[in-house]
């Protein structure tokens, strides 16, 4: 008689086929399909690069020279594109219209009054001032402007008749790259001298837990504005930017050590760094090749949540006016004209860099949420 086959124990092509697809998806995997259910963390994200973005091209952004100072159009307030005139007929292409400057007899203050008659409509890549992009291309071309005599001015201009517009993007390139150089140099001393100091113990590690400990004990603001009082008046404006990035970076490298140094302690009994220990490896290749690859996810987070202090430390340095200095342009910088309530009444656009202060801090915020979620794709 003929056995019919087990057909109980012959999984089906389909159930195969899945139980495949599962066995493909990697941890990277996860951590992608974790990450893009944060919606708020994925939005963020492609907001940062663009922000990024920006501020790289700055120049070709700024319609107008963020240092030209322009006696006649001091303080003005923002002047907006209009697709309809006065006379209620529609411009396809808009249209920004003609400033006059005068001066008020009574008072003697600077009046600019808009000339109706007087339309340059918008242009796109059209040539102005010359730029440079990443100090190696050279350049005139501008995104969008209007031909001279005409002027725009999309969020008016400060006390001295500068652009905000073009000053808040080219202000962007400091303010953001002070962030990411400063959590560089954050995660090159946090995370070794942390890793370091969990795996060795002993000696090294109460050396290096009581320097933490006294760093993180004195208020941060203060110890900053100390810091950043012994940068010398007269150094260059490139010399007082990383002066100020490496100022930021010794306050902030204390917590991620000690974060790095919690997590070797729970690895470094574990059963591959045994096995690279009784290989003859250094305690310098096990700590590099080993240890630091598996706490790298947890490093990227920390970075991503630290980028936002760096961001706001350097915005109220150059506020005060201990950090960024002219001819540099910083959102702190651009700002410092608001300490005056005299300045906020008469001219409250000048607190516009702020907005893009707030939401870069707030997307950062969301991205490390994100991220962080992400870091362990097995937690529910």
């Amino acid at each position: 008689m003929a056995t019919l086959p087990n057909v109980s124990n012959q999984p089906t092509a389909q159930a195969a086929r899945k139980k495949e697809d599962v066995q493909l998806v990697s941890v990277r995997r996860l951590m992608w399909l974790r990450f893009k259910r944060n919606r708020l963390a994925l939005y963020s994200g492609v907001f940062l690069v663009l922000m990024y973005l920006a501020a790289i091209f700055a120049g070709f952004i700024a319609p107008n020279d963020p240092t030209k100072v322009n006696g006649q159009f001091v303080s003005v307030a923002p002047q907006g594109l209009h697709f309809f005139d006065t006379e209620g007929d529609f411009h396809l292409i808009p249209f920004a219209y003609g400033l006059e400057s005068s001066v008020d007899p009574a008072t003697f203050r600077r009046m600019v009054e808009i000339v109706p008659e007087e339309k340059y409509p918008l242009q796109f890549f059209i040539r102005g001032p010359q730029y440079t992009i990443l100090g190696l291309i050279k350049t005139d071309i501008h995104l969008f402007g209007v031909e001279e005599p005409g002027q725009l001015f999309l969020f008016g201009t400060d006390s001295q008749g500068r652009d905000i517009f073009s000053r808040v993007w080219y202000g962007a390139q400091v303010s953001l790259s002070v962030g990411l150089f400063g959590v560089f140099l954050t995660l090159l001393f946090g995370s070794i001298i942390g890793i370091a100091s969990g795996y060795i113990g002993g000696i090294f590690d109460d050396i290096v837990q009581r320097v933490i400990e006294l760093l993180m004990s004195f208020p941060q603001l203060p110890l900053w504005l100390a810091l950043a009082a012994l940068v010398p008046d007269n150094w260059p404006s490139d010399r007082i930017y990383f002066a100020i990035t490496i100022v930021l970076a010794i306050l902030s490298w204390g917590a991620l050590a000690r974060q790095t140094r919690s997590m070797v302690y729970a690895l470094r009994e574990a059963d591959f760094v045994t096995a690279a220990r009784y290989s003859n490896c250094s305690s310098w290749r096990i700590i590099i090749r080993h240890l630091l690859p598996n706490t790298m996810s947890h490093i990227i987070v920390i970075a991503t949540t630290s980028i936002p202090g760096m961001i706001l430390g350097e915005t109220a340095l150059s506020f005060l006016g201990l950090g960024i200095r002219s001819p540099l342009i910083s959102w702190g910088l651009l700002l410092t004209d608001a300490q005056h309530v005299r300045v906020l009444i008469q001219q409250p656009w000048i607190l516009t860099p702020a907005i893009f202060v707030i939401a870069t801090i707030i997307a950062f915020n969301f991205l490390g949420d994100g991220l962080r979620d992400a870091a362990d794709p097995f937690a529910k």
